[in-house]
């Protein structure tokens, strides 16, 4: 079966396809403010699928696909989708499908106790523990402002600050105005993630492995030796993973 997968997030959608198996090397990216029918019809001509599984947090998009792809099969993943691990959560309704897909590639390849942390629009950190039967747990996590959407959100709020290109500062004392702000910045975002981990952690009785995907996940990461993992794919795994739960 090759399957149609669709990462729908706030800033880009990804596409790729795969078989339940593996992915293949098909891909796409399209920003996500850019989705209408007529853009997915150009950006998949010529390629063929028997099943697509999405995962969006964007409602109004995920409308345009859900009307885009309503003669193929189609999964939209939710807490109601069968999954490969549980939910201990209070209102499961509220867990984003990209978090659930997330936290089912993360036990997939790295086990469990585990923490992923999605460093996107905004920066998520879920955790999967393993329940008195021994059975993994999605048990909650933390949402955090995203390192872009800080940067811009200063920006667009000061008269004298500029829009910056995120990258590794070259010193904490800035010399200058874009410098001193990358130096908040990363510097910064390493200390807010430093923490939020060591407060999750704190609440863990085992030491769990701590994975980083999306777009930031590489330069923050570079500077945390407790991250111990970096999957540029998991989401797009963890789809796949789902796939094969809930398309056959």
């Amino acid at each position: 079966m090759r399957v149609l997968l669709i990462d729908n997030s706030n800033t880009r959608t990804k596409l790729r396809l795969s078989s339940l198996e593996k992915l293949d090397s098909w891909s796409c990216v399209i920003p996500t403010k850019e989705i209408t029918q007529g853009k997915l019809a150009s950006s998949l001509e010529g390629i063929s699928w028997d099943a697509v599984i999405v995962s969006s947090v964007v409602p109004a998009k995920a409308e345009v696909m859900r009307s885009f792809f309503s003669e193929t099969p189609c999964h939209f993943i939710s807490h109601r989708s069968h999954l490969p691990i549980g939910i201990d959560y209070p209102q499961p309704e509220q867990i984003g499908a990209d978090r659930l897909a997330n936290a089912a590639a993360a036990h997939h390849l790295f086990g469990s106790p585990g923490i992923v942390l999605d460093f996107g629009t905004a920066v998520t950190f879920d955790v999967i523990t393993r329940g008195t039967d021994g059975a993994p747990v999605y048990q909650g996590g933390v949402i955090a402002p995203g390192l872009a959407s800080m940067t811009e959100g200063l920006a667009r709020r000061t008269a004298l600050l500029p829009h910056i290109e995120l990258r590794e500062p070259e010193h904490a004392i800035g010399k200058s105005t874009e410098q001193a702000m990358l130096a908040g910045a990363v510097y910064g975002y390493r200390g807010l993630v430093r923490e939020i981990l060591n407060q999750i952690q704190s609440e863990l009785s085992q030491e769990a492995a701590i994975i980083a995907t999306g777009g930031d996940a590489a330069l923050i990461s570079r500077g945390l030796p407790e991250i111990k993992h970096h999957c540029s794919q998991l989401t797009l795994e963890g789809l796949r993973l789902i796939a094969n739960l809930n398309l056959k």
